[in-house]
């Protein structure tokens, strides 16, 4: 006999999940074995214009890719602009993990300090941490930040197959992140070996913490008539 799932808020959730995933972010970072390809774009622009904190660089990126967004599907709704403000709020919440842990500060903990051993559990638990994140924001009607927003909306609207489509998706960020480190440096920065790791597994790590997700709980709208605005 089947056990009886657990049910849980879809807005705590998506809240939990943003949390979540700035943390994540904050760890692979630490770890300097090279940043998540999806970031990487926006460390690197943070890296060549210092004015800019790694999240607020990542507000720059992520509009670039609400507008493609838009230009794909053809549509604009004031409703998609939850996705944007999802991207705030991660941003902040990034810059504020980075602020306050003293681990995650480079100016405080340089990578080159940190245990080997140590820079490796970060990075584990950074990309495990990521894949709970996002398998729960696709299990959420509120739209989730740009990047997440862009793969589960195209996904949806076009019935292509999410952990697929994350990869190809990664890939080409993956690309753009090379671009713009030979660009602005002439050498690559901010990817790495680590960085290489993620690429082959995250889309597999997404889809295996999804199907553990939907195994022993449901993630249910607490608001129902909230849930029928967010429609693509």
């Amino acid at each position: 006999m089947q056990s009886k799932k657990i049910t849980l808020s879809s807005e705590l959730m998506y809240l939990v999940a943003t949390v979540v995933l700035a943390f994540s972010v904050a760890m692979l970072t630490a770890a300097d074995f090279g940043v998540s390809m999806i970031v990487a774009p926006a460390y690197i622009f943070s890296l060549k214009f210092n004015m800019f904190t790694f999240g607020q660089s990542e507000y720059i990126i992520q509009a670039i890719v609400f507008i493609l967004f838009c230009i794909i599907v053809r549509r604009i709704k004031l409703i998609y602009f939850t996705s944007f403000l999802s991207c705030l709020i991660y941003g902040a919440v990034l810059d504020f993990w980075r602020i306050v842990v003293p681990l995650f500060n480079p100016d405080l903990t340089p990578a080159a300090s940190i245990p080997f051993g140590a820079r490796i559990a970060l990075f584990a638990g950074g990309e495990l941490l990521t894949a709970i994140s996002i398998a729960i924001f696709f299990r959420c009607y509120i739209f989730p930040q740009v990047y997440d927003f862009f793969v589960k909306c195209i996904c949806e609207k076009f019935g292509i197959n999410k952990s697929r489509f994350k990869i190809a998706f990664d890939f080409s960020f993956l690309l753009l992140a090379l671009i713009l480190s030979l660009v602005f440096f002439g050498e690559i920065r901010g990817i790495g070996i680590g960085t290489m790791a993620i690429v082959c597994v995250n889309g597999v790590a997404i889809g295996a913490a999804g199907k553990l997700i939907d195994k022993f709980f449901e993630i249910k709208p607490t608001f129902k008539k909230l849930e029928e605005k967010f429609v693509i």
